[in-house]
């Protein structure tokens, strides 16, 4: 139960990184990384901005906390993201050693930690990743699907 509110804590925070990406017309998906009790890594889709493929979220939060703590290692970290992670995405979780991805909903074109493939859970690799989905799950859907309305209205 603590676990749970902690959780819907730390997603709150991601989806306001989301919110960002949105005010800049980027597909609205934010990401933090939490050690110990405190954020870390922040990060929200920058790839239209920056005209990068690798700039989601995932990627900017990783990017963002190896930066601070000042090693490529995430051991004992978790990840929150509002959308499950990509391959490209997935393997730079498993690359980092992130101990744990929580994620709000489901990718059903690209979501590779357990829509279409699991490799946050691939036992061939060195590392595995625990996984929770489904935290605020209704909100971040819901940031996606109004914004796809809002451009298919324009």
């Amino acid at each position: 139960m603590i676990r749970e509110l902690e959780d819907r804590a730390w997603m709150t925070e991601a989806i306001a990184e989301a919110r960002k990406a949105e005010q800049i017309g980027e597909v609205p998906i934010g990401a933090v990384i939490v050690r110990d009790n405190e954020i870390i890594g922040r990060g929200y889709n920058l790839r239209e901005t920056n005209l990068d493929p690798t700039a989601h979220a995932e990627m900017v939060a990783i990017r963002d906390a190896t930066e601070r703590i000042g090693a490529w290692r995430l051991l004992d970290c978790t990840l929150y993201v509002t959308l499950e992670p990509c391959p490209m995405c997935a393997g730079a979780i498993v690359q980092s050693r992130v101990k744990r991805v929580v994620y709000g909903t489901t990718d059903p074109k690209a979501g590779c930690a357990g829509t279409l493939m699991n490799l946050l859970q691939e036992p061939r690799f060195n590392h595995e990743t625990e996984l929770t989905s489904g935290i605020l799950q209704e909100e971040c859907a819901s940031l996606l699907t109004q914004f796809f309305r809002r451009l298919r209205e324009r």
